[in-house]
């Protein structure tokens, strides 16, 4: 039965991290009606760590775009001799600008993240933090018909606008139900960035983010599992890397050709159902 559970979580954490509508949201009210049978302290771990098989799909469908070593396919080498001609100078400047952009998550993830879980881990944070992203997505996208992007591409990406994404994936960080790729594609539409190269961007800062958010929690659990334990997280991590294929797949698909209108309805309608929830029905 459990292992039932893990399948359902890895489904929802697979479909919702990628698309901007807030994984956190779901995990709450998916937790609402299946409970897994676990301690408290592994199911806060879980929670984050499942996230690590999402990585890796990205990891494995975009390697090609972001792996920054190699001779082949490398017109822009760093150096034309030795090590220096097996660096691809085009991918590290990208790196340098996904670091650039986890900078303020980091330092705030790391000083304050058990605060910001105590604050803000609540039904009415989430809920109106769907909502009002949900109306932000429906606004931006009214605003930016008809308009040309002023950034078509990550090479045309500047270190100053990666650096801004960065502050609006900071808002996530605190605010549980913003969703970490609803931010920031939300921040990279008000700066002038094309729909595509902002989920494409979203998806390279999930890296390092969620890597370094899985290794904090994994920290703070300790490296100490049962057997049944392991199961449920390989179960979980394994089920959304699959989902997770499938939906990155889907979504840069979709917005080759459709907006993000339908996702602002989709968060303003959860929002509304999480509060009818727990003030009506709980």
């Amino acid at each position: 039965m459990e292992i039932i559970k893990a399948i359902l979580f890895g489904i929802v954490e697979g479909i919702t991290e990628w698309l901007p509508i807030s994984s956190t949201g779901h995990m709450i009210l998916l937790d609402e009606f299946v409970k897994l049978d676990v301690s408290e302290s592994f199911y806060s771990m879980f929670q984050v760590v499942i996230q690590l098989g999402a990585i890796l799909a990205v990891v494995v469908l975009f390697w090609k775009d972001f792996f920054p070593f190699g001779r082949k396919d490398n017109p822009k080498p760093l150096g034309g001799r030795g090590l220096a001609a097996w660096v691809k100078k085009d991918r590290l400047n990208l790196w340098g600008k996904i670091l650039a952009a986890c900078v303020p998550a980091a330092v705030v993830g790391v000083l304050f993240n058990e605060t910001f879980e105590a604050l803000f881990y609540n039904y009415w944070c989430v809920a109106l933090a769907l909502i009002i992203f949900g109306v932000a997505f429906l606004v931006i996208e009214d605003n930016s018909k008809g308009k040309t992007p002023k950034v078509c591409s990550l090479e045309e990406l500047s270190y100053r606008t990666a650096l801004l994404i960065g502050v609006f994936q900071l808002i996530a960080a605190i605010f549980p139900g913003t969703s970490r790729s609803g931010a920031t594609i939300v921040g990279a539409l008000l700066l002038g960035v094309s729909r595509v190269t902002a989920a494409e961007f979203t998806f390279f800062l999930a890296i390092p983010v969620m890597f370094g958010a899985s290794l904090l929690k994994l920290m703070q659990f300790g490296f100490s599992f049962t057997s049944s334990e392991l199961v449920i997280l390989g179960v979980g991590m394994a089920v959304a890397f699959v989902v997770s294929v499938l939906v990155i797949r889907f979504l840069m698909g979709y917005i080759k050709k459709h907006d993000f209108k339908v996702f602002g309805w989709y968060r303003i309608v959860l929002g509304l159902l999480v509060l009818f929830y727990f003030i009506v029905l709980r």
